[in-house]
């Protein structure tokens, strides 16, 4: 076991949250998005989420972020959850349902889930604002 591995587990990191921050499942960027925020949490740690959807369906979905392995694992665990979803179930999704896909992180961090769900909410917005200006003009 390596040591970050065995740091993260005695923090309270379940053995599925460390496979994600250690692949790093969904981190990075997707050129020309359909849907692009980043938010700053109160805490500090900054997201940012993009997704490409196609005919209402999240396809694809990335993350960035600065901030501690709470707000990886959150953030990949919520990326991972929401592609295949319609942007109506993807805006379902909370904190619970991403602490729950995850099995346990430290009770400390419970705010990155928190984070994750904020920035996912807003890029959704983002695009439905985008959509409907989009729409109104064509009209």
């Amino acid at each position: 076991m390596s040591g970050e591995r065995a740091l993260l587990e005695k923090s309270g990191y379940s053995k599925k949250a460390i496979d994600y921050y250690e692949s790093k499942l969904n981190v990075g960027e997707i050129i020309n998005p359909d849907a692009h925020f980043s938010y700053t949490g109160p805490c500090g740690d900054t997201m940012e989420i993009f997704l490409k959807i196609e005919s209402n369906i999240i396809t694809d979905a990335k993350f960035r972020a600065i901030g501690c392995a709470g707000s990886y694992v959150s953030a990949s665990s919520l990326t991972e959850m929401i592609k295949g979803k319609t942007i109506k179930e993807a805006k379902k999704f909370d904190e619970k349902d991403i602490l729950k896909n995850l099995g346990k992180i430290p009770a400390p961090k419970i705010h990155c889930a928190c984070l994750a769900k904020k920035t996912l909410q807003k890029a959704i917005q983002q695009y439905t604002n985008k959509k409907h200006d989009i729409q109104t003009v064509q009209q």
